[in-house]
């Protein structure tokens, strides 16, 4: 049996090039929606999912028992998803540096590769669907052995999305990995970094070529930090090589 049967990836950001186009969406959405936030506070707050980021933020701004806080939530989340949809659909998207090298590794390696996200399933579709990753998966969004990846998971397939661990188990469990142990998590924000440590993985790894840099995500527990993702190659090699030995 493998040291290494998974690797959980996050997408924006991680494997699909984010120049912060989704925190501009967020800035959009909540200035036309009358929702008062600071750039900062939106960077803190991705990777979690998006609807869960307007409920969080709207609370901090009238509190949980508002009477109207839902439709609040309802109205500036609406407006994101199209601000969102928009830009995916009009604009060229491209894979991290280092990315397709180390799914190329991972294939030849046997070593299966989940995406999750923040985002929901349309938008998750549409940035697949325009790098080809769509290819090979079912109407379940896991590969038929012919795909780049092999599953696609997002917070509509969960009961509730980042930080918290269930969309890793959720892949774990579609691909039939047994051992919390036998995983590496990877993405590059706070709420990724504490999805990986709560779903008990071998390494839960952040990069710091995506929406934080190093000083930002050294703040929080991980298992290291990586300049890109092809930098993951050596750490699957030393953790076969030590497990060859024992």
């Amino acid at each position: 049996m493998k040291p290494i049967e998974l690797v959980v990836f996050d997408m924006a950001g991680t494997t699909v090039t984010d120049r912060h186009e989704v925190e501009v969406c967020f800035m959009q959405a909540a200035a036309r929606t009358g929702l008062s936030v600071t750039p900062e506070r939106v960077l803190a707050l991705q990777g979690y999912a998006k609807r869960q980021v307007f409920e969080m933020l709207w609370v901090e701004l009238l509190g949980e028992k508002h009477p109207e806080l839902s439709e609040y939530v309802d109205i500036s989340y609406t407006e994101f998803c199209s601000i969102l949809e928009d830009h995916y659909l009009e604009h060229d998207i491209f894979p991290t540096e280092g990315c397709l090298e180390i799914f190329e590794y991972l294939k030849s390696q046997d070593i299966k590769i989940a995406l999750t996200t923040g985002f929901y399933r349309k938008v998750a579709n549409i940035i697949l669907g325009k790098l080809g990753w769509l290819k090979g998966l079912d109407h379940h969004y896991k590969s038929d052995g012919s795909g780049i990846i092999d599953v696609s998971i997002t917070p509509d397939d969960v009961l509730k999305g980042r930080p918290e661990p269930f969309m890793i188990q959720k892949a774990m469990e579609v691909l039939a990995v047994k051992d919390a142990q036998r995983v590496i998590n990877i993405g590059d924000t706070p709420s990724d970094l504490k999805s990986g440590l709560r779903a008990g993985v071998r390494l839960s790894l952040g990069v710091t070529n995506g929406t934080h840099t190093r000083s930002q995500l050294n703040i929080h527990r991980n298992d290291g930090l990586l300049p890109n993702l092809l930098a993951l190659k050596p750490i699957i090699e030393e953790i076969s090589e030590k497990s060859l030995a024992e």
